[in-house]
């Protein structure tokens, strides 16, 4: 049952939630392995990488908030949970411990992709179930190519 009813038809509403609700597990995953990376980046280039972790949590948190809130909108109740989260989030994350700089940037330029991915998918799913849904993934697609972009940018060239 829903307590908030939507105005998209049932089967739409179902496509949007679906999607919304798998990027907000995403968004929730990649901002922990964000913070866990800042806090234990090390490395010549500790502190250039360390704020930028800081950008790509801050971007997450805040779609997250953005993807939760339009599930509501829509009546599907977001679900956010640690251990929705833990059971859902299947993005590799630092090892335990001090992890060098350039793990780092690979490590999110890998998860960044990942993620991008499956939002290119979503976007698919949403653009005839829900226009308004599909244009809120496309901007956090945006937002998340352009971290991993930079990310990219910080070993090059490529070792190896």
């Amino acid at each position: 049952m829903t307590m908030v009813r939507s105005t998209l038809p049932e089967p739409a509403r179902r496509v949007a939630g679906d999607a919304l609700q798998e990027t907000l597990v995403d968004l929730l995953g990649l901002s922990l392995i964000g913070k866990q990376a800042h806090w234990n980046i090390v490395g010549p280039r500790f502190r250039s990488i360390h704020l930028q972790l800081d950008e790509v949590v801050s971007t997450a948190r805040s779609y997250a908030d953005q993807v939760a809130e339009r599930a509501a909108a829509l009546g599907v109740a977001p679900d956010g949970r640690p251990e929705t989260v833990a059971a859902r989030f299947d993005l590799q994350g630092p090892k335990d411990g001090w992890v060098r700089d350039d793990e780092v940037v690979r490590l999110l330029v890998e998860a960044l992709e990942t993620a991008i991915g499956r939002l290119r998918g979503r976007v698919d799913a949403t653009e005839d179930a829900d226009k308004v849904t599909q244009d809120l993934l496309i901007s956090l697609t945006y937002e998340l190519e352009k971290q991993r972009w930079m990310f990219e940018a910080e070993n090059w060239p490529r070792e190896g």
